[in-house]
């Protein structure tokens, strides 16, 4: 029987043919197309072509992953409120009840000492992991890192010295569309299951699954529960760790999205290194190039990503490109819009050097751009408030790039931001939210936490405030 791992079929040069007949629609069809030749197979080897020899040497490398979680609710959740509380006391706050909830996933074995890959949300705040193997063995899990920015978790388990079947991780930049694929994962809980289909389209940053939008979009069929499994080529070789479908139903219709194979290498080989995963910063904004942006730059066609922001001492700014300019590639890489550029830094290494391909004023040049991590200017200064004023109850910090990295804030550098809100607090009264931004209090802008304590421990009969909250001002009064 034919060996399907050295049969590398692939539909690419078709679809390549066919896009390209697709733009041609000025043109004339001929007035009999030539029927395609339909023959019947030759051989024993053409009627027997299968997929099972790579599943049966993948497989193995893919276990499903069960967490539970123990939440505790109160019977009366208005006896949080302080309101409440100053008329009936904390007797009458109610009694806890604890609900069990479950999830399943799966997990790709990475490393043979017992190294997983699986997705954020599947682990998500779990009070307790079980990888169950192909061959039904059960063992409990570690985590050992996991980025809700990416939707990756690293965990690990022990094996006693076992050496376990992993999954090689491919170069997912020479997937191409049209490449035969397979999924394996344990849809619904059925137990494992092998799809095959296409990879249907590159780079998705639409998608909004989580901050680096960059998937392999694929119709073999990817359900609830595959989540964390294994997209793999025709050589063998983990493509995508499967994350998300798009689906109205919740069951396949087609469109599953996969996480590609160089961030997982990124994530894992943090963790493999002993430390937490820094990613390089770019210190710059930018917005996808439009039609009357492209004409406006004259440039002949919409493409890359025009640079409208930079910080002082981003490293960007550093390597001399400029506000107005248009990143097109890196590392001759293309890019077209802001999450594609910023996908493609963070599968670099810090200390590293990157290659920017840039347009200004319709010339192309290229760019080395130095890889350093996120820094630490001004310092954090986290700081818990109490008191009697409207901000008793939080946790804030000087915004910093390398605090914007970790909670995902995309605005100015500068600013106290509110880390947490405590419940039954008064800025959790007010509405306060993790992510906002304190911007005036009583007229007085604020810039650095020192300047909002220092506020804030004044009495005053009235509270004016203001916060910037997406791209939002919300104005507040309290009191008076």
């Amino acid at each position: 029987m034919l060996d399907p791992v050295t049969f590398k079929t692939s539909i690419r040069p078709l679809i390549s043919r066919l896009a390209l007949a697709t733009v041609a629609l000025g043109m004339a069809l001929p007035a009999q197309a030539q029927a395609p030749v339909q023959q019947v197979p030759q051989s024993r080897e053409q009627i027997t072509l299968s997929y099972a020899p790579l599943v049966k040497r993948a497989a193995p490398a893919v276990v499903n992953i069960y967490s539970r979680r123990v939440i505790k609710q109160r019977v009366n959740p208005f006896m949080e409120d302080p309101f409440f509380r100053q008329f009936f006391g904390d007797s009458f706050r109610g009694v806890p009840r604890e609900r069990v909830e479950s999830s399943l996933g799966s997990g790709v074995i990475v490393r043979p000492d017992g190294l997983i890959v699986t997705n954020d949300h599947v682990i998500k705040d779990a009070d307790q992991i079980t990888v169950v193997l192909a061959d039904r063995r059960e063992f409990p899990a570690k985590v050992m890192s996991a980025d809700e920015k990416v939707d990756l978790a690293v965990l690990r388990i022990d094996t006693k010295g076992e050496k376990l079947p992993t999954l090689e991780l491919g170069d997912s930049d020479n997937v191409q569309v049209g490449d035969l694929v397979l999924a394996i994962g344990n849809p619904f809980g059925v137990g494992q299951t092998v799809t095959s289909g296409i990879v249907s389209a590159l780079a998705r940053t639409g998608v909004g699954v989580s901050d680096f939008n960059f998937f392999i979009q694929t119709d073999a069929a990817i359900n609830p529960g595959n989540s964390g499994g294994a997209l793999i080529t025709m050589d063998g070789k983990l493509a995508g760790i499967n994350s998300a479908i798009y689906s109205r139903s919740g069951g396949s219709v087609g469109i599953g999205f996969a996480i590609p194979a160089d961030m997982v290498r990124s994530v894992v080989t943090a963790v493999e290194g002993g430390g937490k995963l820094v990613r390089p910063w770019m210190g710059a904004g930018g917005q996808a190039v439009t039609q009357d942006l492209a004409t406006n730059l004259g440039l002949t066609r919409p493409q890359g990503v025009l640079i409208n922001q930079l910080n002082p001492k981003g490293p960007l700014e550093q390597a001399g490109v400029k506000v107005g300019d248009v990143v097109t590639a890196v590392n001759g890489h293309i890019v077209d819009d802001p999450e594609s550029l910023r996908y493609r830094i963070a599968t670099l290494q810090v200390g590293g050097t990157a290659t920017l391909t840039v347009i200004r004023k319709g010339t192309e040049t290229k760019v080395p751009v130095k890889l350093i991590g996120p820094p630490e200017d001004p310092p954090r200064d986290e700081t818990a408030l109490a008191g009697r004023q409207p901000f008793a109850g939080t946790t804030v910090a000087n915004i910093n790039p390398a605090l914007a990295e970790e909670v995902g804030y995309a605005g100015s550098s500068d600013g106290v931001i509110v880390l947490k809100v405590q419940p039954g607090t008064t800025a959790q009264a007010l509405g306060f939210q993790p992510g906002d931004v304190v911007v005036k209090v009583n007229g007085q802008p604020i810039t650095r936490v020192a300047e909002l304590k220092r506020v804030v421990d004044q009495p005053q009969r009235r509270w004016d405030l203001a916060v910037r909250r997406g791209d939002q001002v919300l104005t507040l009064s309290v009191g008076g």
